[in-house]
């Protein structure tokens, strides 16, 4: 190297130092607001966090809607050639985004095992997927119930005791039900197949094998969940006939208008601010065993990305995932820490502390199974909310409708076996 070279080095690396604009990398992520309350104020915080501690790498983050929107809407703008290095999407939707070779799992982004590893297995179920990881969990849940203690007070009930199997369910809510108000509400719209997993697992029976190829909607336990659902209105009078909507049960259950909902812990934080009552959270109740399947989002990258993208979109992932973003993430939303590390952070060892029932979907976890997720998922999964839907406004019997869901997703995955 001359002098002068060396020189010119000396001057190109000072300039870059001074001016790291020249070297940025820009991340566009799409991202899905599902549950409501002020989640886009939460995530740009800690989005720009990590643009403040990282001024080389500009985060756009584009709010795209609920969780379909928000793949939709991804995917068309990859297809248009738009900027997309990164998502929070289902984590259902490993299966289709890897059909269609739009990501690229983990292990060809890291080598870092041990942090691959520092998550909860149950959230990293739906994202491993033949021995590679495709999803990294964000914002994730359980379902969990909630209940009004004041009205558990009113009905002669033992406030801190919430139902523990379908039959002390079915026996409460009656005691609950009022002129005024229903024992129970259990969302029928939105995300119908997460409630009816949830049903179905309490019930001893799981709604797909774990390769994504095989549904059991006909099994004769899956029919017996989807009229047990049904006979919470018709037959026991604790809940309201036809559908119940996802999106509006949230403030149902503030208006006091039922004295338990089953809903995501995303919830949680908003019912806690909200809440004019004394409310309580509890595991989901048991018939066979106890259970819920895990929900929410997962972080995936995109395979357009550059070698510069796929680095900064690891850095970013990174930042959000770590233990005191999780935590702070946690107390602001009610969604889960994503690793035992975040619970063991001052901040959430505290918050718990004063807040118990930010516990219990991690708790749950114990008992928990990936959530239902296959090939041609969109497509199965309308299915099968279909037929449930079908079943609770009366416009067929659940054998039936099960039977045609089943037989369509047969169709839809026979050439993946």
């Amino acid at each position: 190297m001359t002098r002068f070279s060396a020189v010119a080095a000396i001057l190109a690396a000072s300039t870059a130092l001074v001016n790291p604009a020249a070297a940025e990398t820009e991340l566009t992520m799409y991202y899905p607001i599902a549950v409501g309350g002020s989640l886009t104020k939460v995530v740009d915080g800690i989005v720009a966090d990590f643009m403040d501690e990282n001024p080389d790498i500009t985060v756009n983050a584009i709010y795209a809607g609920n969780y379909d929107d928000t793949r939709i809407k991804a995917l068309a703008a990859l297809a248009a050639g738009e900027p997309a290095q990164l998502a929070v999407m289902f984590s259902i939707d490993a299966y289709d985004l890897i059909e269609q070779d739009l990501i690229v799992p983990f292990e060809e982004l890291t080598d870092d095992s041990a942090w691959l590893d520092s998550f909860y297995p149950a959230l990293m179920a739906n994202g491993k997927v033949e021995g590679q990881t495709w999803g990294i969990p964000f914002q994730r849940s359980t379902i969990v119930a909630y209940y009004n203690k004041d009205m558990f007070r009113e009905a002669g009930l033992d406030p801190e005791h919430a139902p523990t199997t379908w039959d002390e369910m079915v026996d409460m809510g009656k005691a609950l039900t009022t002129d005024a108000h229903y024992g129970l509400m259990i969302p029928s719209t939105g995300y119908p197949y997460w409630m009816f997993q949830a049903l179905a697992i309490q019930n001893g029976k799981e709604l797909m094998s774990d390769d994504g190829t095989t549904t059991y909607f006909d099994d004769p336990a899956v029919v017996d969940t989807l009229n047990f659902w049904k006979s919470l209105s018709t037959e026991h009078g604790i809940m309201p006939e036809g559908t119940v909507e996802w999106g509006t049960l949230r403030q149902a259950f503030l208006e006091g208008e039922t004295a338990m909902m089953w809903h995501s812990t995303g919830n949680l934080t908003a019912v806690k601010n909200t809440a004019e009552f004394d409310f309580g959270v509890a595991m989901l109740p048991a018939q066979e065993r106890l259970g819920s399947p895990t929900g929410g989002g997962n972080f995936y990258v995109f395979k357009d990305a550059s070698a510069e993208e796929r680095i900064a979109a690891l850095k970013l992932i990174q930042f959000m995932t770590a233990p005191e973003q999780a935590a702070e993430w946690s107390i602001a939303t009610g969604y889960m820490g994503v690793s035992p590390a975040a619970y063991e952070t001052d901040a959430l060892k505290a918050y718990t502390a004063e807040f118990p029932p930010a516990l219990v979907a991690r708790d749950q976890l114990e008992h928990a199974v990936a959530e239902f997720s296959t090939f041609e998922t969109a497509r199965v999964r309308d299915g099968l909310n279909a037929a449930i839907q079908s079943t609770l406004t009366g416009d067929k019997a659940a054998e039936e409708a099960l039977s045609e869901a089943q037989a369509a997703a047969e169709r839809q995955l026979r050439s993946y076996k």
